[in-house]
């Protein structure tokens, strides 16, 4: 079996069809879908798929990202607080390093989270081993952080 690559605790990622790069990710392999902080801002139908037109804030930025994505599904997600929410559930493509591949993520207020985006152990599973005893083992250009402050 060939090695898998590892994944520190936290790690910058990139949505490339959102037009969102280095996004600040938790790893959370207690979580099963992965998660993105968005404003849902409106639905519609194009060329007869359901599409979500949503706002991802960067409020330290002061910066606001419109994207659209293929709505795929609604499903009820329970968070860390034991809640179950009814979110939006949109596939594109992830790129943790140098490996890309296709993630469904719910739309989610992660205002209160430290962390704008969630990776949950769907999208690692098979791909990445996690060290949770480190961070951007797979950020180019940022130093290896050994421990858990964030």
């Amino acid at each position: 079996m060939k090695p898998m690559p590892v994944v520190g605790w936290r790690e910058l990622v990139h949505l490339p069809e959102l037009g969102l790069h280095e996004l600040p990710a938790k790893i959370d392999t207690g979580a099963r879908t992965s998660s993105l902080h968005a404003t849902v801002l409106e639905r519609f139908e194009r060329d007869g798929d359901q599409y979500v037109r949503f706002a991802v804030d960067f409020e330290r930025q002061h910066v606001r990202q419109v994207c659209e994505a293929v709505h795929i599904d609604w499903r009820g997600i329970t968070s860390s607080n034991g809640e179950t929410q009814r979110r939006m559930i949109i596939k594109t493509p992830l790129r943790i390093g140098s490996l890309e591949f296709r993630v469904e993520i719910s739309l989610a207020d992660r205002s209160d989270m430290k962390f704008p985006m969630l990776i949950g152990r769907s999208a690692l599973r098979r791909r990445f081993v996690v060290d949770s005893g480190h961070s951007w083992l797979q950020t180019p250009g940022r130093d290896v952080e050994k421990g858990y402050k964030t």
